[in-house]
């Protein structure tokens, strides 16, 4: 049997994941970080972007998408604390490929109520659920 570790994935509004896991792929502030059993400890911020999780016995691996957020890794339990998360399947290409529309617009009109720091947050967080949705069509 595997070595895994203990992942829990939580947002403001509800409890994403629970679970025992082999390997997690996060979306680190500097760049992707894959996590293992026995990691090191870490504490560090999320962008917006897909968590991978390789659960044990199951071939294919369980995508969520978050909006940011906070890592914690202990030797055996990590912890993901996020404003907003979705499951892959849940994401709405639709929603997604409109936010990025409404966010690109926003920044090119000068004159927009909106200031320009909130438009790129919310087109980087529209062009990381298109990533992610990109990611579960190759799967399949």
């Amino acid at each position: 049997m595997a070595m895994t570790l203990h992942v829990d994935i939580v947002s403001a509004e509800t409890s994403l994941f629970s679970g025992t896991a082999e390997f997690i792929s996060v979306p680190g502030e500097m760049g992707e970080l894959g996590i293992y059993p026995r990691h090191t400890p870490l504490l560090t911020k999320l962008k917006p972007g897909s968590v991978r999780i390789k659960r044990p016995d199951v071939a294919e691996e369980e995508l969520i998408f978050v909006s940011g957020g906070v890592l914690e890794v202990q030797p055996h339990v990590v912890t993901i604390l996020s404003d907003s998360a979705i499951r892959g399947q849940d994401l709405d290409e639709a929603a997604a490929l409109e936010a990025k529309r409404a966010a690109e617009d926003a920044m090119k009109d000068k004159s927009a109520a909106m200031d320009l720091a909130k438009a790129q947050a919310e087109l980087a967080e529209a062009v990381a659920q298109i990533a992610a949705i990109q990611k579960l069509r190759k799967k399949v």
